[in-house]
């Protein structure tokens, strides 16, 4: 059995990411309107019709804009935890009871072979979470919006054979930038964004053998490059003596464009 995933939209405007295995398919966050995210599905090949259901990661609305819309249209099973419900509830209209399912930080859910951990990161949320995927002994990472990386995270997210990591910011570009230096702080702060550098070292301390690909994930529009994110990251993995294309690769994710569905 195998594992597919792809970054269907990544960054400032919008996020959502597509996991499935033989029996099961998941969306992670809607952070786009419907008709884009039906649009992104196209590109891919698939359908949201034939989801398993919706997991949210927190409540912010690069992340929900259009989880209302695609879980009322088709009719989904949507998971969060009990504080991401309260603070999303306002914002995403009315969901029957019979499509809300709690889904607490800390904890495995099972679906036939899959299993998806949830845990915690340090973000200005209700109660931020991302997760991870399991199937047969590959291991599938998801983790952007955290203002650092701690080492209880680092623990569960180590050893992956696929990471979609944070990659927000060069710390200068935000520092020059036109942003409010109230913005700027809450991007630099323990509850706002991972930068390239303090990303790549995150990386450096969690990749093993067995790691294939990262994709740098969550760039702002404003204050990031694909160019720079790339290199910023390789030259921090070098000096920690990880070589990037020796045992696993970069790759880039798009706000508009969706990855390429990669077998894990």
């Amino acid at each position: 059995m195998t594992m597919h995933m792809s970054v269907l939209a990544s960054g400032s405007t919008g996020n959502a990411v597509y996991v499935e295995t033989e029996d099961h398919s998941f969306l992670v966050d809607a952070g786009l309107s419907g008709k884009q995210m039906d649009l992104l599905f196209q590109q891919i090949g698939r359908s949201m019709k034939n989801l398993s259901g919706l997991l949210v990661t927190h409540e912010h609305s690069d992340h929900i804009k259009g989880l209302g819309i695609v879980a009322r249209k088709y009719q989904l099973p949507v998971y969060a935890n009990e504080k991401t419900w309260s603070a999303m509830e306002p914002l995403i209209g009315k969901i029957d009871a019979g499509q809300k399912f709690d889904f607490p930080m800390e904890t495995i859910k099972s679906f036939g072979s899959l299993d998806i951990e949830s845990f915690g990161v340090s973000h200005d949320a209700a109660e931020p979470m991302f997760y991870v995927f399991h199937q047969n002994g590959k291991k599938l990472v998801l983790m952007t919006d955290t203002g650092y990386v701690s080492d209880r995270m680092k623990k569960i997210i180590e050893g992956a054979d696929v990471y979609v990591f944070e990659s927000n910011h060069d710390v200068g570009m935000l520092r020059m930038c036109r942003y409010p230096w109230n913005i700027k702080r809450r991007i630099l702060s323990d509850v706002g964004h991972v930068s390239n550098e303090d990303a790549a070292l995150a990386m450096s301390d969690v990749v093993k053998d067995n790691t294939k690909r990262i994709y740098l994930a969550h760039l702002s529009k404003d204050n990031n490059m694909k160019d720079l994110a790339r290199m910023s990251v390789s030259q921090t993995l070098e000096g920690c003596g990880h070589i990037v294309g020796e045992k696993f690769e970069l790759y880039d994710t798009d706000a508009k464009i969706p990855t390429e569905l990669y077998a894990i």
